[in-house]
């Protein structure tokens, strides 16, 4: 069997989505999870894009242990260098440079020739070896690259001391076979391309970056850079769940393994859709809703008489129970415990008050708790950020005869403030509110809700995308009651604001 190393790019990749934008402490959750998850390698960020995407960089290089950590610069000593001073102190550091190489590229954006783009490639190799043995380089737009050409950069870079080579189909452009044929030429090609791991990093503007990734790794790429949710540019890339339950799945015909502990891919993926507000899909692979999900008659008629005439994987083996534990309002400390405990979280004593406080409050709303609510009280106090702004209570009053008036008291610090302001409808009259008790004028540019677990009484999130000084804020709240849910979220991308404020002095 033959190891496939996992690059996690969420951090980096995955955060251009467009309207996603993560701060430190929410980079730095996403990168233990990804630990959790045991990827090889995790790309922390690009450091020279921002003085924030370096600053992440370098909490994740000095705190995370396990994956090597990288970090992503075009082939200039600046931004090496830059890299490097975020990098330093990681337990296993990776510079990762990368040129394009196309002829579009090499003409209408670099405006280099074939033997210039040869030159800054080697250059670059060369100078990051002087910081770390472990570099990997990127041939950006390779998959429209002239093969010949390709594989004399390929080979220079790996005589200049390049250990990992990434193959990116930048675009999407690629079809299965020509890509798998792109990866067999270079092994084919290049003299000395052993002394270096073969990575791809698909993207999915044509739906391809998953069958462009499993046809790479037949034709003998060591590496799949992907990402959680197939996040990333455009359209997205290849999704780091699919990659490791297709490796898992059918090890039997790729011959190949990968060290990924499945059993915590609902859990990551769950956690990131809500960090970066971007919602999972209900039919999408692997951890969508619907994944392990039957209607047809037919099938559940299947799955009842043997699981595995309708389904290929069971739900255990991404971290989902097929149980729904029954937990009420009369239920004790331990037995809370205990279930986290068997859902896998391992939360101190302080955090433990705090949640089964928050727990005790939808018991007292719900006739029973399931394993969603409990996960999404997990997630929703592993976001929290200092509360200047807090709720306390709020008051609405609406009908179809006169505008919705909201009436809420917020603690701000040591301060209680009460205010009212009418609106279109109830979510608007609270956000009218909460901006004349802050100050703080915002504009929505996403609002969006769900119901975590079925039933009149279920446990709705919303989620709230805000802009403000061309800087996106995203914001989650849960609740019983949606309306409080709606305030909570409003009021968690506020403190986000306020913070990123206080930050800047």
């Amino acid at each position: 069997m033959k190891k496939i190393h996992i690059f996690d790019t969420t951090l980096r990749d995955g955060e251009q989505t467009p309207g996603v934008s993560l701060n430190t402490e929410e980079k730095l959750q996403i990168a233990h999870e990804l630990a959790r998850l045991n990827v090889d390698v995790i790309e922390a960020g690009f450091p020279i894009a921002s003085p924030g995407d370096f600053e992440a960089v370098r909490a994740i290089a000095e705190e995370i242990k396990g994956p090597i950590i990288a970090a992503l610069c075009r082939a200039t000593t600046k931004d090496i260098d830059r890299a490097w001073e975020a990098l330093q102190f990681a337990e296993k550091p990776r510079i990762h440079t990368f040129i394009a190489t196309s002829p579009v590229h090499r003409q209408y954006k670099l405006k280099k020739t074939p033997t210039e783009i040869i030159t800054s490639a080697v250059n670059a190799v060369n100078y990051a070896k002087n910081y770390t043995p472990d570099v990997e380089f990127s041939a950006e737009d390779a998959s429209r690259t002239e093969p010949e050409f390709l594989y004399q950069v390929i080979e220079a870079v790996i005589n200049a001391g390049a250990t990992v080579i990434n193959i990116p189909d930048t675009v999407g452009y690629s079809i299965p076979d020509e890509f798998g044929a792109l990866i067999k030429g270079i092994k084919e090609n290049v003299p000395n391309i052993k002394q270096a791991i073969i990575s791809v990093h698909c993207h999915n503007d044509l739906g391809m970056a998953m069958a462009n990734s499993v046809a790479a790794i037949e034709n003998g790429a060591q590496q799949i850079e992907c990402t959680i949710n197939g996040l990333g540019e455009r359209a997205g890339n290849a999704a780091l769940e699919e990659v490791a339950m297709t490796i898992k799945t059918r090890e039997d015909f790729l011959k190949a393994e990968c060290q990924i502990i499945t059993e915590h891919i609902s859990r990551a993926s769950h956690m990131i859709s809500k960090l970066t507000g971007v919602p999972i899909q209900p039919n999408k692979a692997v951890v969508g809703t619907n994944a392990f999900a039957h209607e047809s008659g037919i099938h559940q008629d299947g799955i009842l008489k043997e699981r595995t005439t309708y389904e290929i994987m069971c739900p255990q083996s991404i971290g989902l129970q097929e149980n729904m534990i029954v937990l009420g309002k009369h239920s004790g400390r331990h037995a809370f415990r205990q279930r986290l405990s068997d859902l896998g979280y391992q939360v101190n004593d302080a955090d433990i008050t705090s949640l089964f406080e928050q727990f005790k409050m939808v018991a007292d709303k719900k006739k029973e708790i399931t394993d969603r609510d409990i996960e999404a009280l997990i997630r929703n106090k592993r976001i929290e950020i200092p509360q200047i702004f807090h709720l306390k209570e709020f008051h609405i009053s609406s009908g179809t005869q006169k505008d919705a008036t909201a009436t809420l008291t917020l603690q701000i610090n040591d301060q209680t403030i009460k205010e009212a302001a009418c609106g279109d409808g109830p979510v608007d009259a609270i956000y009218k509110t909460i901006e004349r008790i802050t100050g703080i004028r915002a504009n929505l540019e996403e609002y969006a809700i769900r119901a975590i677990t079925g039933g009149k009484d279920a446990l709705g999130e919303v989620t709230v995308r805000v802009t403000i000084n061309n800087k996106t804020y995203i914001g989650h709240g849960i609740s019983t009651d949606i309306l409080e849910a709606s305030a909570n979220a409003y009021i968690h991308a506020f403190n986000k604001i306020a913070q990123a404020k206080k930050e800047a002095l």
